[in-house]
């Protein structure tokens, strides 16, 4: 082969490899895209998800309630066992001593004695376990003695509708942490052994999102601006279940009759051009009502139906001042 034909050769098989390297680079680049297509669709599912997750929370609030308080079994409840001092520690170790025979190797290196002595002050160490065994069960004793002594007067009082006692459970027991966490807060007042009542403060900019996500068919993220007839829609549902939920803790918690909610909100004050804290929904839920309702299948907003209230709602503005319920009337 002449040396024209050899680097002819050399040339054409150099632009094979640069083809082969043109086509990886494409392969390489394309694959490239499609992770990133792949992470960009991980990222937008992850905040559908949070998002759709939110909106659950927000509608579903009503739907979860704590475990009814007994407070007749807590008051007839026994006090718990006094521990009894044990020396099962001692007894094996004395056992061991008593059980001990020389073997040939502690007589030839007459180990026989220390041996002996060894355990004799493992018997001193086991009786001393046994005391400290006792002293720990004791303590523990002694704590959940005054626990049990504590909730027993609790139990009286609350019995006997010491409406004191009444705002000192609430407090304690914090039955309503969820609602804070998720952007309210709450304060009440013990009316009688029969009603308490309770304000709750909604904070809608900080709790209500104001903003859809969904994917596309491409896979992207789709973010838009929610309608206004949705975003008051899900408030409503959220500022109804909220007090669904208040009342249905507080009557889980205390053996009242029944419990007024108001929620509050921030909204303009026409006389004094402020935002202030204004009622926008009162009611009053009674327990046997409440007892009532299937919360699984309900709509919270419908559901004010069933019980005596003052909402004003328009689809496309919210909620609007509305009087508080007179408690008077159902003290």
């Amino acid at each position: 082969m002449s040396w024209k034909k050899t680097l002819n050769s050399m040339a054409a098989a150099q632009r094979r490899a640069e083809r082969e390297s043109r086509k990886r680079q494409r392969e390489l680049q394309r694959k490239q895209k499609e992770i990133e297509k792949m992470e960009e669709f991980e990222r937008a599912t992850y905040e559908v998800q949070v998002y759709e997750n939110r909106v659950e929370v927000l509608k579903s609030i009503h739907k979860e309630c704590g475990e009814e308080w007994d407070w007749e079994k807590i008051k007839d409840s026994p006090p718990p066992q006094e521990p009894q001092k044990s020396n099962n520690n001692e007894i094996q170790a004395r056992k061991a001593v008593d059980e001990y025979k020389p073997g040939l190797s502690d007589k030839l290196l007459k180990r026989t004695d220390n041996k002996r002595l060894e355990l004799e002050n493992a018997v001193e160490i086991a009786r001393n376990d046994d005391e400290q065994e006792y002293q720990d069960a004791l303590e523990e004793y002694k704590l959940q003695y005054a626990d049990w002594k504590t909730n027993r007067e609790i139990a009286d009082k609350i019995l006997a509708g010491d409406v004191q006692v009444y705002s000192e459970v609430i407090n304690q027991i914090n039955p309503l942490a969820e609602l804070s966490d998720i952007g309210s807060d709450f304060k009440f007042v013990a009316h009688s052994s029969k009603l308490v009542e309770g304000d709750l403060y909604v904070h809608s900019e900080d709790v209500i999102p104001n903003e859809a996500k969904s994917i596309l068919k491409s896979g992207k993220l789709s973010v838009k601006n929610m309608t206004k007839t949705n975003y008051y829609g899900l408030y409503q549902d959220y500022v109804c279940g909220c007090l669904l939920r208040v009342a249905r803790e507080l009557l889980a918690l205390l053996p009242v009759e029944m419990v007024m909610v108001t929620a509050f909100s921030s909204l303009l004050n026409t006389k004094t051009g402020h935002f202030e804290e204004q009622p926008i929904l009162s009611l009053v839920i009674p327990k046997e009502t409440l007892d009532n309702l299937n919360f699984e299948m309900i709509d919270p907003s419908d559901s004010m139906e069933n019980f005596v209230h003052n909402m004003k709602f328009a689809k496309t503005k919210g909620f609007s001042v509305v009087e508080k319920v007179d408690s008077s009337v159902f003290v």
